[in-house]
């Protein structure tokens, strides 16, 4: 399966589109927060399909769904730095283990059923080994956590910098560690010739930018006129599906095709008015839609994969492509609403 180019997520952002205290819920946000999530299982069920020779269908529906991982790059700059900055130390580490918990949990999860399903990658223990130092086979999808971590870090404690607060002791402390690890294990791998795998917890420049630019743009009070950015929505998304299919497959997330399509999509969706009627449902959803991501690359696997190996070439492709990932996402969201209903959010996402 083609893996997605490391950013130059996600998840989905683990915090809720709250704003500041006392301010109503961002619904766009929530509304943002879904559709990303679902593009996600789209971009990897085009993956399978890719996999499996129906190049032109993967690469469609890849193209629709590429600026997920950059919106959540920018939800989460909006988070830490506008909609909801921390407010110590203590609050930035505890935001931090909302999500390193989960993940945790669900790469043993995905190690063992690649045990199960077999062949182990790596040997099943050098991949667990892996999974540590921010770069784990069976669970390819998490590379976004790995860099949305440290990004998060960075901005916490630049937030709570500005705020004048109380010096962030210890987030400052692994903010430092992370920084120096891979020059650390790299001379760890020099001075005792061990095979340490290399340090890939880390945030991209790109990543950065489309954090604190994605902040500005959610956190402006004035965006101009909305049908223009759907219109340069439709434009972005032409020349990405050009670039993709004449230039590289799949395109950095850095890529100016890709950063096109990611700011027009915020500018096109950031202030929309959600109808209350739907309001209740969309936010349950936004809830469950980090558990939603760490899912759903075992229903990608189970409901798409065969359908990709096994579907003719032709019009049938795309529609074999639509329906097998609108049916692994609903069937994503609706396993991460039942297990927040019996109270398992804080290990399972």
């Amino acid at each position: 399966m083609p893996r997605t180019a490391p950013p130059t997520a996600a998840p989905p952002a683990a915090g809720t589109a709250q704003g500041r205290p006392g301010r109503d819920r961002r619904y766009d946000i929530d509304l943002l927060r879904v559709l990303c999530t679902a593009a996600v299982v789209l971009v990897h069920a085009s993956g399978e399909f890719i996999d499996a020779g129906h190049r032109t269908t993967g690469v469609l529906g890849d193209s629709v769904s590429r600026f997920a991982v950059p919106v959540f790059f920018a939800m989460a700059g909006w988070s830490a730095l506008a909609g909801s900055p921390v407010r110590g130390d203590a609050h930035l580490l505890t935001r931090l283990g909302r999500i390193l918990r989960p993940m945790a949990v669900w790469t043993a999860v995905y190690l063992l059923w690649q045990y199960v399903a077999g062949p182990p990658l790596n040997g099943g223990v050098k991949e667990a080994v892996r999974a540590l130092f921010g770069s784990v086979e069976a669970a390819f999808h998490l590379w976004y956590l790995y860099a949305y971590v440290p990004l998060l870090l960075l901005l916490g404690v630049a937030a709570l910098v500005l705020q004048r607060r109380a010096t962030p002791r210890r987030s400052l402390l692994l903010l430092a560690a992370f920084a120096v690890a891979p020059a650390v294990v790299g001379d760890a791998r020099t001075l005792t010739g061990l095979p340490l795998p290399p340090w890939d917890w880390s945030v991209s420049l790109s990543s950065l930018g489309y954090a604190v630019a994605g902040a500005a743009l959610l956190a402006a009070r004035r965006l101009g006129p909305r049908p223009l950015w759907i219109a340069a929505a439709a434009v972005a998304l032409v020349a990405l599906t050009l670039y993709q299919f004449t230039v590289r497959h799949p395109a950095a997330y850095g890529s100016a095709a890709v950063a096109a399509l990611t700011f027009a999509v915020l500018g096109a969706v950031a202030g929309v008015r959600v109808p209350q009627r739907v309001r209740a449902v969309l936010g349950r959803l936004s809830d469950a839609s980090f558990g939603t991501y760490l899912v759903h690359l075992l229903f990608v696997m189970l409901l798409v994969r065969p359908v990709a190996e096994r579907v003719p070439h032709g019009f049938a492709a795309p529609v074999a492509l639509a329906v097998t990932a609108v049916a692994a996402a609903a069937l994503s969201f609706a396993a991460s609403v039942l297990w927040g209903r019996l109270g398992m959010r804080k290990w399972l996402g």
